[in-house]
């Protein structure tokens, strides 16, 4: 990285973030929220076997994939983070956390960052903040996340949330981010990263990516359920799409393709009437059905099919 001092171009993205490791998984990820639009797009970077980064403040943004570059050449997240910082004449603005796959973390607060500004390490974790109404939001993040029970996802949402009840960036709210990758890397990108979601420009940022996480968690069952009915296994693709139910049960899509999975397993008495609910609120899904016969992804035979399509 190259010397600098703070430029006005830079993203003036006060706010609080964690990274953190599941002990139980080997998942990393790193979070943030702040009042600045989008800024997931500054503050987070992580890379599946290597680690997570959040750099906030007055953003310096090669601090993330200089430091994850560092981090995957076996540099430990302390060493890592004072190179970075030794060569960045603008230090003094910076807040920054890195964390690798061991759960090694490094933590740096400039000096001169707005306040209330500091930031606290754990086992596994690091919570930072700066520009907070209040010098008790690092404490609370901390806490919240050795406390909550509950997959990486919850309980870095949980540190969120425990910033927010702290009264958080003296600004307010606007946008929220959460990446969480493998502590494993397979090669393939599609399967290292197990959530990366936005939220650009909302009232209430941390609200909504509660929401969005349920989502993605009913669709990762759909997903699964997918892959069970292309491999013939009908009843783990049932069980599947029931659990994707429960966390979205007003979804259409969801409750069509449990029914799909009911024809093929030849249940016709269950699956009729979820198939005419779902025809009721949209004739589209009918229209679907017959196109499935074709594709091999439904399997019954013609009266069956007419049956269905007449509902």
């Amino acid at each position: 990285m190259s010397s600098q001092v703070y430029k006005k171009s830079e993203p003036f993205t006060h706010t609080y973030s964690i990274v953190a490791r599941d002990s139980v998984t080997g998942d990393i990820g790193v979070a943030v929220q702040s009042h600045w639009f989008s800024v997931g797009s500054v503050v987070t970077y992580g890379e599946a076997g290597v680690g997570v980064v959040a750099t906030q403040s007055l953003v310096n943004p090669a601090y993330g994939p200089k430091g994850l570059a560092l981090m995957a050449e076996g540099i430990s997240p302390n060493d890592a983070l004072k190179t970075l910082i030794g060569e960045d004449e603008g230090e003094m603005y910076r807040q920054v956390a890195f964390l690798n796959v061991k759960g090694d973390v490094a933590t740096h607060t400039g000096s001169l960052c707005i306040a209330e500004a500091g930031h606290r390490q754990g086992k596994n974790f690091s919570v930072q903040a700066n520009m907070m109404l209040s010098n008790t939001v690092w404490d609370a993040m901390a806490k919240a996340f050795e406390t909550t029970k509950g997959d990486l996802s919850m309980r870095i949402l949980a540190a969120l949330k425990a910033a927010e009840g702290e009264k958080g960036d003296i600004r307010g709210q606007q946008s929220a981010a959460i990446l969480i990758v493998k502590g494993t890397a397979t090669g393939n990108s599609w399967e290292d990263t197990i959530m990366d979601l936005r939220v650009e420009d909302h009232e209430k940022p941390i609200d909504e990516l509660e929401r969005l996480i349920k989502v993605q968690k009913a669709y990762d069952f759909m997903n699964k359920g997918d892959l069970a009915m292309e491999a013939g296994d009908s009843e783990k693709a049932e069980s599947l799409y029931l659990s994707a139910q429960k966390l979205f049960p007003d979804n259409l899509e969801m409750q069509y393709w449990y029914a799909i999975n009911l024809l093929n397993n030849k249940e016709f008495d269950k699956a009729h009437p979820v198939l005419k609910s779902i025809f009721e609120k949209d004739n589209n899904w009918r229209i679907l059905t017959g196109r499935l016969v074709k594709s091999k992804l439904l399997v019954i035979s013609e009266n069956e099919l007419a049956k269905v399509m007449a509902l």
